[in-house]
């Protein structure tokens, strides 16, 4: 239990904490910050919106980067402190007593109250306190652009995770369908068949489609109950929560996507995860000043109060009043050439930030130019699937108009329930592809927020 007031820990007596610590920190494109926790009524459906507010209040890696920003902001506090002066002091009852066994002179007594006070103030240290504070200052920065960084992977995923439900819903719906179909086409097979009209093997090959489609169905139930635990995983919720997915995935939103070049040049200036490398890697420089400024001298004042002696000394019979009051200069001289391995371990430092540096500006990019491809990509098989759906729907028509009247066999017929089956869950998938692909691409460059959500 601390030994401290809630109230005296809350104190930022140095201003180091950044504002948003008491009041949050908008996504990129909003105005307001997310209310935590999020309330959300499981027995309406989940929208998208809805999914990214549970997200992004239970992601524990959330949490954790959050909590980072608030360590760093502490050791931004340790780094200002160390401009100033320290003053320490102590108070305590001492009784001394002197005996003199086998002399014959008498002991002595003294009961008494002791009280020291230390006051110490390091005056010049040649820049080892400042490249700390610099230091500090950066690791706050980077904590601070990992934190945005956080959220845009776990938007990015979490939109994943949506748009793979509702595809595989979609995915499941549309397998129902097909064995509707294929239950009418096995019922028309078997008119016919009584009739006369038909063959038995149109029977059998329409009653083979019915069994093929009721196992894509299985498989689509299946993949879809996978698909809802991995949401709900996702979205921080317990386990057991029962999460009801809208219909459809709505009407098509957004039919343009801005310039690659402009997506790249944007990402390398303000991209989260590379702002937050370079402040590591400028805090590291720091560092390697820090370490430089311990092999020169430094210049320190100290007064002290002792009342009734020194701590560790015999008390005197009367009353005294000590007071010292100096100033030090401490020369490093030899320290076993420790400074130097001190002083190579922080370049080395710098030398491995600068690799970390290029290798997340490489990786950043590089996921940026694929999900500007994927998006791309989504746009142009959405509209060709528009198409296709089209006419697969009008070929099934005219497959059974011909087939019920004996002028097309089984096989013209299932083949177009299969194109139909085909055509459907390309545009399922295209239409999710696309929606999630843009919401990915913004979050890839850094500036996913709420408001892009609900657009």
């Amino acid at each position: 239990m601390s030994a401290w007031p809630t109230a005296v820990l809350a104190f930022d007596p140095l201003f180091t904490e950044p504002g948003m610590i008491e009041t949050g920190k908008p996504l990129p494109g909003d105005a307001d910050t997310t209310n935590c926790p999020a309330k959300k009524d499981f027995t309406t459906p989940l929208a998208l919106g809805e999914a990214v507010d549970l997200g992004l209040c239970n992601n524990p890696q959330i949490r954790g980067a959050w909590a980072k920003i608030k360590i760093q902001a502490g050791a931004v506090g340790e780094a200002h402190a160390a401009f100033f002066p320290t003053l320490a002091g102590s108070i305590g009852k001492i009784k001394d007593k002197i005996i003199y066994p086998g002399s014959g002179v008498p002991g002595s007594s003294v009961d008494s109250w002791t009280v020291n006070g230390v006051l110490n103030w390091r005056i010049l240290d040649f820049g080892g306190r400042g490249a700390g504070r610099l230091a500090a200052n950066s690791l706050l920065a980077a904590a601070l652009s990992n934190h945005d960084y956080i959220i845009q992977k776990s938007l990015a995923d979490l939109i994943q995770a949506y748009f793979d439900a509702q595809t595989a819903k979609a995915a499941l719906k549309a397998k129902a369908q097909n064995e509707e179909i294929a239950q009418r086409t096995l019922e028309v097979a078997q008119r016919r068949e009584a009739k006369g009209a038909a063959a038995r093997s149109d029977t059998l090959q329409a009653a083979t489609a019915l069994a093929k489609a009721s196992l894509e169905k299985n498989r689509a139930k299946a993949a879809f109950h996978k698909a809802v635990s991995v949401l709900v995983y996702s979205l921080g919720v317990p386990s057991h929560t029962k999460i009801v997915l809208p219909e459809d995935l709505g009407e098509i939103t957004g039919k343009e996507i801005d310039d690659m070049g402009a997506f790249m040049e944007d990402a390398q200036k303000n991209h989260p995860a590379i702002q937050a490398s370079r402040d590591q890697l400028e805090a590291a420089r720091h560092q390697v000043d820090v370490a430089q400024s311990e092999s020169l001298p430094t210049l320190d004042f100290a007064a002290n109060y002792y009342q009734n002696g020194r701590p560790g000394q015999s008390l005197t019979v009367s009353r005294t009043d000590e007071t010292t009051v100096g100033v030090t200069l401490n020369i490093p001289i030899f320290d076993g050439f420790s400074r130097i391995y001190k002083i190579r371990g922080a370049k080395a430092q710098v030398e491995q930030k600068e690799a970390e540096l290029r290798d997340v500006e490489h990786q950043t990019l590089m996921e940026l130019v694929k999900t500007h491809a994927d998006a791309t990509s989504a746009l142009e098989n959405h509209q060709a699937s528009d198409a296709l759906l089209k006419a697969a729907q009008e070929s099934l028509a005219v497959s059974q108009r011909k087939y019920e009247k004996g002028a097309a066999d089984i096989l013209e017929m299932l083949n177009t329930q299969a194109a139909l089956a085909d055509a459907r869950m390309e545009h399922i998938r295209c239409q999710a592809d696309w929606n999630s692909a843009r919401l990915r691409l913004l979050a890839s460059a850094g500036k996913m927020g709420r408001a892009a959500v609900d657009k």
